[in-house]
């Protein structure tokens, strides 16, 4: 039994290098949020990455026929702005291989938040909102 739990163990060790390849990936590209609703474009700037949305399922407010602006925003100088080239990642930075972690806006609600990101394989990026120690987040697919 010895030696079959030591095989075991050395076979499911010959794949933690394959894992970490994947999540030490570029998140650059153009990236499906989960629910599908908006795709964001991240981009490596200034040391760290940068995300913007560039399309939204429904890009037109359906209450008065006009592109969807950033109206949740507490700011009403930043509430006009559109919601098409909207920055969400604010001093994103490496924390390491595959994983940065700096703020995220959310503008369902307005807010600004701690925020993790990371490359969990070649087509996944998972992004966390944390607020305190309470963290909640989505996993976002590769748009080919």
């Amino acid at each position: 039994m010895t030696a079959r739990l030591v095989f075991a163990i050395a076979v499911l060790l010959a794949f933690v290098p394959a894992a970490e390849a994947q999540s030490g990936g570029d998140p650059s590209g153009t990236w499906l949020t989960q629910a599908g609703d908006a795709r964001v474009r991240v981009s490596r700037c200034g040391g760290g990455i940068c995300g913007v949305v560039v399309w939204l399922r429904e890009p037109i407010n359906p209450a008065n026929g006009k592109p969807q602006v950033d109206d949740k925003n507490p700011n009403p100088a930043l509430a006009k702005r559109p919601m098409i080239g909207l920055p969400l990642f604010s001093g994103m930075q490496s924390t390491g291989p595959g994983k940065w972690s700096g703020k995220i806006y959310n503008a369902d609600d307005g807010s600004t938040y701690a925020s993790n990101v990371s490359v969990t394989g070649p087509e996944t990026l998972k992004v966390e909102g944390c607020m305190g120690a309470f963290c909640g987040g989505e996993n976002w697919s590769r748009v080919r």
